[in-house]
């Protein structure tokens, strides 16, 4: 039995010292390659390095990162222009017609809030033989404070009231839902 744990041991002790042997044998070719490319370049080690860098340089461009896809942004984090023409617009004008009315005109524009007269950014809207609506956004941001006035057809609205003042975020839907509950509760369409 002895006799078997000294073989093993022999063995592993060869084993070592024939990767030791080779792991100094491949640093000792690696620095005469080293030598003789130094040599190669007429001794001039600064070319040697240039050519270095550039084949890390050839290696590095080979490997390319992984890119994640890009998010697209919600809709209600785009420009504001962008989401009124494009999204809430064309939203609104939808659940309106779904409830069987017509809207003779609908558009954003940068004029006078009906009542206050101040300047801001207004989506005013026309149903015919309806009502007319303007919501009001004091800047180019959803998220800016906002009023709506309502009226009877061919009148000028009496009243200014507050929108989503609550609100943390603005969503299309909820702008949406929001002006028809206040069409709604003045019995302008539908049931109340």
């Amino acid at each position: 039995m002895e006799e078997n744990l000294d073989i093993n041991n022999n063995v592993n002790k060869e084993i070592s010292d024939k990767t030791t042997k080779s792991t100094s044998e491949e640093k000792k070719e690696s620095r005469l390659e080293d030598d003789i490319n130094m040599k190669g370049n007429n001794g001039n080690s600064q070319n040697n390095s240039a050519s270095n860098i550039d084949t890390k340089n050839e290696i590095d461009t080979t490997v390319k990162p992984i890119t994640k896809p890009k998010k697209e942004l919600p809709i209600e984090k785009k420009p504001f222009h962008e989401f009124i023409n494009i999204h809430l617009i064309p939203a609104l004008t939808e659940e309106i017609n779904q409830r069987g009315l017509k809207i003779n005109n609908i558009n954003l524009t940068n004029t006078n809030r009906p009542i206050a007269g101040d300047k801001c950014w207004v989506i005013s809207c026309a149903i015919k033989d309806t009502c007319n609506f303007w919501l009001s956004f004091e800047k180019e941001d959803i998220s800016s404070l906002k009023s709506i006035s309502l009226s009877k057809p061919n009148q000028k609205p009496s009243i200014i009231e507050s929108f989503l003042i609550d609100e943390k975020r603005i969503t299309l839907k909820l702008i949406i839902s929001r002006v028809l509950q206040r069409l709604n509760g003045q019995k302008l369409i539908g049931i109340n």
